[in-house]
């Protein structure tokens, strides 16, 4: 059965249909904004997962390069290989608010594809494609009941603006994405300019209130056009099999979960719970998981419990403290700049590189071709949690790390035209127990200034937390890792003394309030604050001078008309100079010569060869020419490298000349001042005038 359904938002009418494309899929749903287009199917096994203890969801988000009318510009002409940076960031945004709302017992292998058919290049096709999933789900057969809706939040002007499209966004104070149900928020992400704390909150729920037209009409699709949901079988408990557990564990898990030490402490829970199907016996041996699974329970609800009626964390902190920090910078001998950033049990060693603007990444998209020249890779090797794991390259997680440090930090750097370096930083994640992407942003901060990169303020990152009983609310600052595993929220707030720039919420919850997210906000800012004080104690601010190995930077600018003759035939020119003195030269249309040199004097030099071969005449200037041809009526001089000028008979002495050739031959070295420069660039040099 067809059906469409439409609402406007955002001054812009978005549609959803379904029952015309893909039809053997779950749930299918074609989502239209403007002229971008999205298909997004929702499919599912029949039969769950044995033994399965979590949701084996997939979410996949695929951009064709069609949709904007070109052709790839990879070597095999389509779309191959590992999915790019943007498409996994959607991915991964599309995944965190749907997970949590699925039946705790449905354990059917789940697969959500969104293909980008058509992109207008104005509405960004991700937030299509996060209603297209909700949609799809909610009307196939698949247990999903909780409709969810995301928009994009800007700040132009002073005023909130609702889905601003992409000529917007380059003048926004703030690109939000914030997702909800009907009844609260359950995912925000994005990047801002130094925005309070107020500013955020109001942006968030600016943004949840206008999302809910798109809840009307996923209801309204459903109720016309949705399958019967297949029935999930709750799991039953063993209540006699829990009470033994606890009878067994309880006390000894108190010794456990008390430990500040995360490799001890996981080794204490091991040892408990191997004592556990040690002292169970044979009887349950064919229930391995299911006790696993019991004992897994009784760890959540202890270390909940204590937090919420005791007032105590794992490693004994107050709710709002913040654990040692140590940071020192200068850490490796040759790089640009680097920071070693140890927060408790989570450290990181970051590294600054400065490049030339040849170093910039190309990065192919929708929008076209683009330059990066900000780049933060981030690594999570296996040892740093002490485990051992195939090496594949960076996991979506550290591709979301990555990103989410990049929008904190990128809001401080200098403008390209006072720092035109590319910059790189690196985070290779030493040892983790909670929060390395925070930590990520204060050692690439540390990093920087280290390089000495002007940037505009220091910016810090800390990992919020939370823990909810009914009506009990605990939210916890810098959150270790089982924090985060157990707790009910996972709230990364990063910026400077005075402002925000990047956060990301994640829930595993239905939802939090205005009260509890202005609460976590405040409480972040506290411990923003306390960090920035311990990195001032480590490096108070940027170097004045770059790093010894760092290349440095000159700018000239020359005649547009003589770009040509400094790049010179097929780059020759150009290429000769970069290969003489070991430089790299960016020439820009509008004239302008960066040079990337080893040291001062080596891009003097060739800043001199440069002036020679763009350089231009001037009246009443003197030259030393060498004559490069003789006519009767004069001779021609080269005054500069490709430059020549006329030397008329009558000017070639100050008593009548007869013949060119009785004062001057091909090749000879002559001074010459030039007397004027007609309005086609033709020059008239005079060796008489010299003479007089």
């Amino acid at each position: 059965m067809q059906k469409k359904v439409e609402v406007e938002i955002g001054g812009r009418t978005l549609t959803i249909e379904t029952g015309r494309l893909a039809k053997q899929a779950g749930g299918a749903v074609l989502v239209t904004y403007g002229e971008t287009v999205v298909l997004v199917t929702a499919t599912a096994a029949k039969e769950g997962k044995a033994d399965a203890d979590f949701l084996p969801l997939t979410v996949e988000y695929q951009e064709r390069f069609y949709a904007v009318g070109r052709i790839p510009g990879s070597f095999f002409r389509r779309e191959i290989g590992r999915p790019t940076e943007k498409e996994t960031l959607t991915c991964r945004f599309i995944d965190r608010p749907l997970r949590p709302l699925f039946p705790k017992d449905y354990h059917n292998e789940t697969q959500v594809i969104s293909t980008v058919f058509s992109a207008d290049q104005q509405n960004d096709p991700d937030l299509l494609a996060m209603v297209g999933a909700s949609s799809a789900l909610l009307i196939s057969d698949i247990p999903y009941t909780t409709p969810i809706a995301g928009v994009r939040v800007g700040l132009i002007d002073g005023q909130y603006v609702l889905n601003p499209i992409q000529d917007q966004l380059k003048d926004s104070r703030l690109n939000l994405i914030v997702a909800g149900t009907r009844k609260a928020v359950v995912m925000v992400e994005g990047g801002a300019d130094g925005l309070t704390e107020d500013e955020i909150l109001e942006a968030i729920f600016f943004g949840h209130r206008a999302l809910q037209p798109l809840i009307d009409i996923q209801e309204q699709l459903q109720a016309a056009v949705g399958k019967v949901k297949m029935a999930v079988k709750a799991k039953v408990v063993d209540e006699a099999l829990k009470s033994r557990i606890a009878e067994i564990a309880a006390g000894p898990m108190v010794a456990a979960i008390t430990t500040t030490d995360k490799m001890e402490r996981g080794e204490k829970l091991s040892a408990l719970q191997a004592k556990v199907v040690e002292e169970l016996g044979a009887d349950y041996a064919e229930r391995q998981a299911e006790v696993k699974g019991l004992f897994k329970d009784l760890n959540k609800k202890m270390m909940r419990s204590r937090i919420v009626n005791d007032g105590a964390r794992i490693d004994g902190r107050a709710m709002d403290a913040i654990r040692p920090i140590s940071a020192g910078v200068g850490a490796l001998p040759r790089v640009h700049g680097s920071a070693l950033f140890t927060r408790g049990e989570t450290q990181v060693m970051v590294s600054a590189t400065l490049g030339s603007g040849e170093d910039a990444q190309r990065v192919e998209s929708l929008y076209g071709m683009e330059n990066a020249p900000f780049m933060l890779h981030y690594n999570f090797p296996p040892y740093c949690v002490g485990e051992v794991r195939f090496m594949r390259g960076p996991s979506r997680r550290d591709i979301g790390h990555g990103a989410l440090a990049t929008r904190a930090i990128a809001a401080v750097l200098p403008d390209t035209e006072k720092f035109p370096y590319t910059i790189r930083i690196v985070s290779e994640v030493m040892e983790s127990n909670g929060s390395s992407s925070m930590a990520t942003i204060c050692g690439g901060i540390l990093a920087l200034m280290d390089a000495g990169v002007p940037i505009k303020a220091p910016v810090s990152g800390v990992a919020m937390g939370l823990i909810k009983e009914g009506d009990q609310v605990v939210v916890l600052s810098d959150i270790l890792g089982d924090e985060d595993h157990l707790g009910d929220m996972d709230f990364k707030v990063a910026g400077t003394a005075t402002g925000i720039t990047a956060l990301q919420m994640d829930i595993k919850i239905e939802g939090v309030s205005r009260e509890i997210m202005s609460r976590a906000l405040e409480q972040a800012r506290g411990g923003r604050v306390h960090i920035l004080e311990r990195m001032h104690d480590a490096l108070s601010e940027p170097r004045v001078e770059l790093s010894l190995y760092a290349p440095k930077f000159f700018v000239t600018n020359i005649n547009p008309d003589k770009i040509r003759d400094l790049i010179g035939p097929g780059g020759k020119v150009i290429k000769g100079l970069s290969a003489e003195y070991g430089v790299k030269i960016d020439v820009e249309d509008s004239g302008k010569v960066s040079i990337f040199s080893p040291d001062g004097i080596t891009a003097e030099k060739v800043l001199e060869k440069i002036r020679g071969i763009c350089a231009e005449a001037e009246v009443g200037m003197i030259y030393e020419g060498t004559v490069q041809k003789i006519v009767d009526f004069g001779a021609f001089v080269e005054i500069l490298p490709g430059l020549d000028g006329l030397v008329h008979i009558s000017e070639l002495d100050n008593k009548r000349v007869e013949n060119v050739t009785d004062v001057l031959k091909e090749g000879d070295k002559v001074r010459v001042k030039v007397l004027a420069i007609d309005q086609r660039g033709k020059i008239r040099l005079s060796r008489k005038a010299l003479m007089e």
